[in-house]
């Protein structure tokens, strides 16, 4: 046990060495890395990806291993998040904690390691739509992961942080702002231990949903070009979504008596496909001027001078296995298509006036699967709806970029969706007779008909969480069992 400690010892006085030596910019710019896709990349692939974009914080959603060990050395700082359903376990568990702790962060950092500063606990658990599933969840795990944090000697170098949707907080003018009052106990609970340990405020704003579930919300508002429809508090004008919205977080904190709490943007961007108003066009305008908002350093009415500590731009790449219960929108937030290749260009203020695109990526032959000239559109209405519940067609949604190109060029991108799913195996684009393969790509304009990546990159996000339950179902179960040994006795 001594050997443990004085192990541990090292490590930390060699991270916090190391923390002096990298430099603490004022906003920084870091992005979301997600990894719900059916076309991955390397972990690898994905780092350097990072690094020539000279991007120096990253989100993980996940403990995900092959991320963890690709994030090693990079000298890319990282922040690791705990999915929701795992709050119920590390809520009870101590144990529990200290073997989510030691597997996922203790094994990944030290000298060469990933250079992990946060720990994400939960993801936007205060939703209004989860009626508070994790509501009561949060500060439980939170005090475990804290002690587990001090035992392993971590405590004063990662911070545990909890990001919120900007739901948990409502106002019709910022000045107003105020939690919603079933989260105030919460929220000051939290607010107070994220004070006393240093960690800041971590909340996602989405301009874009905003936009999208409210056809009166004035469009420009969501940009930061000026507006016809600013906000008029007092004396202060509003003339973007993402100040005001930002303000209101302000003042709900100024109430609990944390006004001038440190505030990381954990979420924030624009789709660009999939969805009225989700366009690469749109999605360029509006991260362009949210970076250029940021690094102005001009902040906002009520914390002029004092723009947020990172923001963390939703995401680097698109994601197209995730769920489209939102809308198909959620599956084209990358600044990068799943290939690492660039949408648009984008001055991240780095040191790069465009995104790099990602290098040696091994692409399946240039071949596609598409509609027989000769087809029936009667007869594969069946075959249609079988490709897109497997495959990513969202670009055919109304709005999106594939939706204007014809009956039958909707049926060959559902095919070839299928067709690159199935990693080009020849018996995926029969469809009964109705497609065929060619040779020549039939993109047109914008929609672009994919081909996938050969070498798949690491498991999914899914497959990670239920390997995470596994290992930590055990300790679940010891702790049922002396509750039922504890009432047994009592009994």
């Amino acid at each position: 046990m001594l050997e443990g400690r004085l192990l541990g010892g090292a490590i930390v006085m060699w991270m916090l060495a190391w923390r002096w030596v990298v430099p603490m910019g004022e906003s920084a710019i870091g992005v979301n890395w997600g990894t719900v896709s059916f076309h991955k990349l390397k972990p690898s692939t994905v780092v350097d990806l990072l690094k020539d974009n000279k991007i120096p914080k990253v989100k993980v959603f996940e403990a995900e291993p092959e991320v963890l060990k690709a994030l090693m050395g990079s000298g890319i700082q990282v922040m690791v998040g705990i999915p929701n359903e795992m709050l119920a376990l590390l809520s009870t568990s101590p144990a529990a904690a200290d073997l989510w702790l030691r597997q996922n962060v203790s094994a990944y950092i030290g000298k060469d390691g990933a250079d992990i500063r946060y720990i994400a606990v939960g993801n936007e658990p205060f939703l209004a739509s989860y009626n508070g599933e994790y509501q009561n969840l949060v500060m439980p795990a939170i005090l475990n992961l804290q002690q587990s944090l001090v035992r392993a000697n971590l405590a004063s170098y990662i911070k545990l942080v909890v990001p919120c949707n900007a739901d948990a907080y409502e106002s019709s003018l910022p000045s107003q702002g105020a939690f919603r009052p079933e989260l105030t106990q919460i929220i000051t609970q939290l607010v107070q231990f994220l004070n006393s340990n240093g960690a800041p405020f971590v909340v996602n704003i989405y301009p874009f949903l905003s936009l999208y579930d409210n056809k009166d919300f004035p469009q420009d508002y969501a940009f930061f070009e000026g507006t016809t429809h600013p906000v008029t508090d007092g004396n202060n004008v509003y003339t973007n979504a993402f100040d005001g919205n930002y303000d209101t977080l302000v003042a709900a904190l100024t109430k609990l008596g944390y006004g001038q709490m440190p505030i990381i943007i954990g979420e924030i961007g624009w789709p660009s496909d999939g969805a009225i108003g989700a366009s690469i066009t749109a999605a360029k305008v509006f991260n362009q001027g949210l970076i250029s908002n940021v690094l102005n350093s001009k902040g906002t009415p009520l914390r002029p001078g004092a723009p947020p500590m990172d923001i963390y731009i939703f995401s680097l790449l698109d994601e197209g296995a995730k769920s489209t219960l939102p809308g198909g929108f959620e599956r084209h937030w990358g600044i990068f298509s799943f290939d690492g290749q660039a949408k648009y260009p984008l001055n991240l203020g780095l040191g790069n006036k465009e995104l790099k695109n990602a290098k040696n990526v091994q692409y399946l032959p240039s071949r596609w699967c598409v509609a027989s000239p000769s087809i029936d559109a009667q007869n594969v209405a069946n075959h249609m709806r079988i490709a897109c519940s497997v495959a990513d067609c969202t670009t055919l949604d109304y709005g999106g970029s594939c939706n204007g190109i014809g009956e039958k060029g909707n049926i060959s991108y559902a095919f070839n969706s299928y067709y690159q799913l199935q990693m080009q195996d020849s018996r995926s684009c029969n469809f009964d007779g109705l497609g065929m393969i060619t040779f020549r790509d039939p993109s047109v304009g914008d929609c672009r008909f994919l081909v996938g990546v050969a070498d798949k990159g690491s498991d999914s996000s899914v497959s990670q969480t239920r390997y995470q339950w596994w290992v930590l179902l055990p300790f679940l179960i010891i702790q049922l069992s002396l509750l039922f040994q504890c009432d047994s006795e009592f009994s």
